[in-house]
């Protein structure tokens, strides 16, 4: 049905992240994806400032609360299943494809152009995909420590492997965002 777009990615917040973990406090996907939207405005913001960079901020933050809206058709696939093995990951990245494009067939025409890159990424916004990439791992980092300070054992192994993941991204804005601010993640509200 078209015209139904806006009111089927409404029900992001319906989709609950993590499921194959105790959580202390459920996440939607929804959540997350304004997390990552500020996240990933935060990290154009500090490339354009520390490193001279010319990223649009404002896009990338755009593009990021979009970036897990297909997960509305196809769930929140976890992580070990997703990335299993390749022949998994290929096939989840049709099926992945395939939510994008029911997605997009839910609108007009005349705006499928200006939606078609928040789900099928454009060459000119690569540099901008990285810093979501390095945004939606830092959010996953920050669950982890929330997790933690809540007594949550659970997401032990979870904080280490993405720790680790950060550490790879060789992404210099993301490693501004780690020292600088990551830490008061963990304190506490009287603390803050």
């Amino acid at each position: 049905m078209n015209n139904s777009f806006f009111a089927f990615s409404s029900r992001i917040k319906y989709i609950n992240r993590w499921a194959l973990m105790r959580n202390t406090r459920t996440e939607s996907l929804a959540e997350h994806s304004l997390e990552v939207a500020t996240l990933a405005h935060a990290l154009a913001v500090i490339g354009n400032k520390r490193f001279s960079k010319n990223y649009n901020a404002e896009r990338a933050a755009a593009l990021a609360l979009y970036h897990d809206t297909p997960e509305i058709i196809t769930g929140d696939m976890p992580t070990p299943v997703k990335y299993n093995s390749d022949r998994m990951r290929s096939e989840f990245k049709k099926i992945e494809d395939n939510a994008c494009e029911r997605l997009l067939d839910m609108l007009p025409e005349d705006l499928k152009e200006d939606f078609s890159p928040m789900f099928f990424k454009d060459e000119k916004d690569k540099e901008l995909w990285v810093l979501i990439k390095a945004a939606d791992k830092l959010s996953a980092l920050i669950k982890c420590i929330e997790e933690r300070k809540a007594g949550n054992s659970e997401f032990k192994m979870a904080e280490k492997s993405t720790k680790q993941i950060i550490k790879k991204l060789d992404c210099p804005e993301c490693n501004v965002f780690v020292e600088e601010f990551l830490p008061a993640y963990e304190l506490t509200l009287d603390q803050l």
